[in-house]
Protein backbone atom coordinates (compact mmCIF):
# COMPACT_ATOMS: atom_id res chain seq x y z
CA UNK A 1 0.00 0.00 0.00
CA UNK A 2 2.78 2.43 1.05
CA UNK A 3 4.78 1.42 -2.23
CA UNK A 4 1.08 2.37 -4.16
CA UNK A 5 0.84 5.66 -2.24
CA UNK A 6 4.68 6.63 -3.42
CA UNK A 7 4.37 5.52 -6.89
CA UNK A 8 0.81 7.79 -7.18
CA UNK A 9 2.73 10.62 -5.57
CA UNK A 10 5.53 10.40 -8.31
CA UNK A 11 3.05 10.33 -10.96
CA UNK A 12 1.02 13.53 -10.18
CA UNK A 13 4.23 15.43 -8.91
CA UNK A 14 5.70 14.10 -12.87
CA UNK A 15 2.42 15.42 -14.30
CA UNK A 16 2.49 18.67 -12.81
CA UNK A 17 6.04 19.36 -14.51
CA UNK A 18 4.90 18.97 -17.78
CA UNK A 19 4.16 21.64 -20.47
CA UNK A 20 0.42 22.52 -21.05
CA UNK A 21 -0.58 25.35 -23.66
CA UNK A 22 -2.34 27.78 -22.19
CA UNK A 23 -6.18 28.94 -23.25
CA UNK A 24 -6.42 32.51 -25.48
CA UNK A 25 -9.74 32.98 -26.39
CA UNK A 26 -8.76 36.20 -27.80
CA UNK A 27 -7.05 35.62 -31.34
CA UNK A 28 -4.70 38.15 -32.54
CA UNK A 29 -6.68 39.47 -35.56
CA UNK A 30 -6.86 42.95 -37.41
CA UNK A 31 -10.54 43.82 -38.13
CA UNK A 32 -10.67 44.88 -41.37
CA UNK A 33 -13.99 44.96 -42.01
CA UNK A 34 -14.42 48.64 -43.67
CA UNK A 35 -11.36 47.77 -46.40
CA UNK A 36 -12.14 45.60 -49.80
CA UNK A 37 -8.34 44.97 -49.96
CA UNK A 38 -4.96 45.50 -49.12
CA UNK A 39 -2.41 46.72 -50.92
CA UNK A 40 1.00 45.29 -50.53
CA UNK A 41 0.17 42.19 -49.52
CA UNK A 42 0.15 39.34 -51.26
CA UNK A 43 -0.64 35.66 -51.88
CA UNK A 44 -0.03 33.30 -54.46
CA UNK A 45 -2.68 33.58 -56.86
CA UNK A 46 -4.22 36.44 -54.55
CA UNK A 47 -6.09 38.62 -57.55
CA UNK A 48 -9.33 39.28 -56.34
CA UNK A 49 -11.32 38.71 -58.82
CA UNK A 50 -14.58 37.09 -58.26
CA UNK A 51 -15.44 37.59 -54.71
CA UNK A 52 -18.31 39.19 -54.19
CA UNK A 53 -21.03 36.39 -56.08
CA UNK A 54 -21.68 32.95 -55.97
CA UNK A 55 -20.54 32.47 -60.09
CA UNK A 56 -18.26 34.26 -62.47
CA UNK A 57 -18.93 35.06 -66.15
CA UNK A 58 -20.63 31.69 -67.63
CA UNK A 59 -22.20 30.51 -64.34
CA UNK A 60 -18.71 29.11 -63.41
CA UNK A 61 -17.98 27.66 -59.70
CA UNK A 62 -15.60 30.50 -58.05
CA UNK A 63 -14.42 28.24 -55.59
CA UNK A 64 -12.75 25.89 -58.47
CA UNK A 65 -11.94 28.35 -60.92
CA UNK A 66 -8.15 28.49 -60.24
CA UNK A 67 -7.38 32.29 -61.61
CA UNK A 68 -9.67 33.22 -58.76
CA UNK A 69 -8.37 33.58 -55.07
CA UNK A 70 -11.26 31.40 -53.69
CA UNK A 71 -9.50 28.42 -54.89
CA UNK A 72 -7.09 28.68 -52.32
CA UNK A 73 -7.74 26.99 -49.44
CA UNK A 74 -4.61 27.39 -47.06
CA UNK A 75 -3.20 29.80 -44.50
CA UNK A 76 0.17 29.33 -43.44
CA UNK A 77 1.61 30.34 -40.41
CA UNK A 78 4.83 30.75 -38.78
CA UNK A 79 6.40 28.57 -35.76
CA UNK A 80 4.60 28.17 -32.64
CA UNK A 81 2.33 30.81 -33.87
CA UNK A 82 -1.05 31.37 -34.87
CA UNK A 83 -0.90 34.99 -35.78
CA UNK A 84 -2.77 35.19 -39.68
CA UNK A 85 0.21 36.74 -41.68
CA UNK A 86 -0.49 39.51 -43.94
CA UNK A 87 0.18 38.19 -46.96
CA UNK A 88 -2.82 35.54 -46.27
CA UNK A 89 -5.52 38.17 -45.13
CA UNK A 90 -6.12 39.03 -48.52
CA UNK A 91 -7.19 35.24 -48.39
CA UNK A 92 -8.95 34.94 -45.08
CA UNK A 93 -11.39 38.43 -46.24
CA UNK A 94 -12.13 36.98 -50.12
CA UNK A 95 -13.01 33.11 -48.48
CA UNK A 96 -15.29 35.68 -45.90
CA UNK A 97 -16.79 37.96 -48.57
CA UNK A 98 -17.69 34.81 -50.22
CA UNK A 99 -19.53 33.48 -47.49
CA UNK A 100 -21.16 36.70 -46.70
CA UNK A 101 -23.01 36.57 -49.64
CA UNK A 102 -23.59 33.17 -49.96
CA UNK A 103 -25.23 32.74 -46.51
CA UNK A 104 -26.47 29.07 -47.09
CA UNK A 105 -22.48 28.19 -47.85
CA UNK A 106 -20.69 26.60 -44.97
CA UNK A 107 -17.34 25.65 -44.64
CA UNK A 108 -14.72 23.76 -41.62
CA UNK A 109 -11.57 25.21 -40.83
CA UNK A 110 -9.24 22.30 -40.48
CA UNK A 111 -5.76 23.47 -38.24
CA UNK A 112 -2.55 22.00 -38.44
CA UNK A 113 0.82 22.13 -36.69
CA UNK A 114 4.29 20.34 -37.60
CA UNK A 115 5.45 17.52 -35.83
CA UNK A 116 7.28 19.44 -33.25
CA UNK A 117 5.88 19.75 -29.72
CA UNK A 118 3.32 17.15 -27.86
CA UNK A 119 0.64 15.68 -29.20
CA UNK A 120 -1.56 17.52 -26.78
CA UNK A 121 0.26 20.94 -27.10
CA UNK A 122 -0.27 20.68 -30.98
CA UNK A 123 -4.14 19.84 -30.96
CA UNK A 124 -4.10 23.00 -29.07
CA UNK A 125 -2.07 25.65 -31.57
CA UNK A 126 -3.76 23.65 -34.46
CA UNK A 127 -7.42 24.96 -32.92
CA UNK A 128 -5.99 28.31 -31.76
CA UNK A 129 -4.93 28.71 -35.91
CA UNK A 130 -8.23 27.83 -37.01
CA UNK A 131 -9.96 30.10 -35.05
CA UNK A 132 -7.46 33.20 -35.41
CA UNK A 133 -8.75 32.63 -39.19
CA UNK A 134 -12.62 32.00 -37.82
CA UNK A 135 -12.80 35.22 -35.90
CA UNK A 136 -11.06 37.30 -38.73
CA UNK A 137 -13.86 35.92 -41.59
CA UNK A 138 -16.43 36.44 -38.79
CA UNK A 139 -15.27 40.17 -38.25
CA UNK A 140 -15.37 40.69 -42.03
CA UNK A 141 -18.95 39.31 -42.35
CA UNK A 142 -19.19 35.76 -42.52
CA UNK A 143 -21.91 34.11 -39.83
CA UNK A 144 -20.21 32.46 -37.23
CA UNK A 145 -22.58 29.34 -38.15
CA UNK A 146 -20.94 29.31 -41.73
CA UNK A 147 -18.09 28.32 -40.14
CA UNK A 148 -16.77 25.04 -37.71
CA UNK A 149 -13.57 24.77 -36.69
CA UNK A 150 -11.45 21.15 -35.92
CA UNK A 151 -7.74 20.49 -35.24
CA UNK A 152 -5.68 17.92 -36.53
CA UNK A 153 -2.45 19.02 -34.70
CA UNK A 154 0.45 17.00 -36.08
CA UNK A 155 -1.73 13.79 -37.21
CA UNK A 156 -2.08 15.13 -41.11
CA UNK A 157 0.80 16.70 -42.64
CA UNK A 158 1.18 17.57 -46.03
CA UNK A 159 4.56 16.87 -46.32
CA UNK A 160 6.17 13.78 -44.56
CA UNK A 161 9.73 15.48 -44.61
CA UNK A 162 11.47 15.92 -41.03
CA UNK A 163 13.07 19.67 -42.21
CA UNK A 164 12.10 22.99 -42.31
CA UNK A 165 10.72 23.30 -46.19
CA UNK A 166 8.21 20.18 -44.51
CA UNK A 167 7.00 21.73 -41.21
CA UNK A 168 6.44 24.93 -43.03
CA UNK A 169 3.81 23.36 -45.47
CA UNK A 170 2.43 21.51 -42.00
CA UNK A 171 2.01 24.61 -40.42
CA UNK A 172 -1.61 25.77 -41.91
CA UNK A 173 -4.90 26.61 -42.35
CA UNK A 174 -7.22 24.24 -44.55
CA UNK A 175 -10.71 25.68 -45.70
CA UNK A 176 -12.75 23.01 -47.01
CA UNK A 177 -16.59 23.73 -48.13
CA UNK A 178 -19.53 21.57 -46.87
CA UNK A 179 -19.98 19.09 -50.14
CA UNK A 180 -17.10 19.19 -51.65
Amino acid sequence: MRNLFFATLIAVALAGCQTTPTEDNAAPVEDKSATASQSGAATSGASGSGVSGSSTSGGANPLRDPSNILSKRSVYFDFDSYVVRDEFKPLVEAHAKYLQSNRNARMTIQGNADERGSHEYNLALGQRRADAVKRMMTLIGATDGQVETVSFGKEKPRNQGHDEVAWAENRRDDMVYAGE
